[in-house]
């Protein structure tokens, strides 16, 4: 994904990732993020992206530190301004951003951010309510930033939904709340394409239907029934991405 290009329609975007939960269907197993990629399912061509000009040329393999850096802002700054600019048609009050405390070490307890009187897990990314901000572990973004930059966007969109319950009436969140802030997220990235903020590029949507395949309640930090399926997830995303965000709280 890249920041202020031209502009995509929404509807045939969310369309091909919502066409992922057939995919997903019956083949949602939890990979840990460090492991070797695979498709979301059998069988699934995983579309390449064109190398970016920009960016100095790395060794095969290796990580693009940079381009992640540059992905990390892109992803906080999209979010954010996709917020302040909907809010007061969307909700009341005004919007106020919470604190983007970033990445942390989560193998280093006792360096973490604190969340009230506990300090956020390994691998986790968090929104956390006392300290209104936002924190992603530096191993969980790049081992999912090395399947595909799709990753840090939806992570960051995701936590940033939790932020915006936050700031909302109690009877407007959902209880199924981690599946709204996937809606809420799906709305953002792509409500921020159709405004042309944020272009989509070859391969990420597929990036998209891979990282859910990930992160649902498989995954090491997750409760049963705490985030919701993989195809859960997806299928909320793909509401949001296709009827923006008062869809996620029909």
């Amino acid at each position: 994904m890249r920041e202020q290009v031209r502009h995509f329609p929404r509807r045939p975007l969310a369309a091909a990732v919502l066409a992922g939960v057939l995919a997903l269907t019956g083949a949602c197993e939890f990979t840990d993020p460090a492991g070797a990629s695979s498709p979301a399912a059998q069988g699934t061509r995983v579309a390449t992206r064109s190398p970016d000009p920009r960016r100095t040329a790395r060794p095969p393999g290796a990580f693009d530190e940079d381009g992640f850096q540059e992905d990390l802002r892109t992803a906080e700054t999209v979010t954010d301004d996709y917020w302040r600019r909907h809010w007061e048609r969307l909700f009341t009050g005004r919007y106020r951003s919470p604190r983007v405390v970033g990445l942390y070490n989560g193998r280093d307890p006792q360096t973490a951010p604190a969340c009230g009187d506990e300090r956020l897990q390994r691998d986790n990314a968090a929104y956390c309510p006392p300290g209104d901000f936002v924190a992603w572990d530096a191993h969980l973004m790049r081992s999912g930033y090395a399947r595909g930059d799709a990753w840090v966007y939806l992570v960051i969109a995701h936590e940033w939904g939790h932020a915006v319950q936050n700031r909302l009436r109690r009877g407007l969140v959902s209880p199924a709340a981690e599946l709204q802030a996937d809606c809420l997220a799906g709305a953002v990235l792509y409500g921020s394409s159709d405004e042309g903020a944020l272009r989509f590029e070859d391969g990420d949507e597929q990036e998209l239907v891979d990282a859910f395949q990930l992160i649902g309640d498989k995954a090491p930090w997750t409760k049963p029934g705490d985030h919701g399926t993989a195809v859960e997830r997806l299928r909320s995303f793909s509401r949001g991405g296709t009827n923006g965000v008062k869809a996620c709280f029909a």
